[in-house]
């Protein structure tokens, strides 16, 4: 396995990285959750695919944040060597 490749796996596990995508999925989630289900919200229409799409729309702000920031440390791991 490349070298950059385990640097980043590594950095992707890191404790800072996983608290950091937590919490920017705890604000960043419920905003989308609010643009993308307005109208299951307004008339308080909440079945079972409600739930499954609202608790998959967090995993989107995680990924995003989890992934750019083991980017990060592993650019700055590599470019210090």
């Amino acid at each position: 396995m490349n070298i950059s490749i385990k640097c980043f796996l590594r950095n992707l596990v890191r404790k800072d990285t996983i608290l950091r995508a937590i919490k920017f999925a705890l604000i960043v989630g419920p905003v989308l959750i609010l643009i993308n289900h307005y109208d299951s919200l307004i008339v308080l229409n909440f079945s079972l695919k409600f739930y499954l799409k609202s608790i998959l729309t967090f995993f989107v702000p995680f990924s995003v944040s989890a992934i750019s920031s083991a980017l990060a440390y592993t650019e700055d791991e590599l470019s210090s060597k």
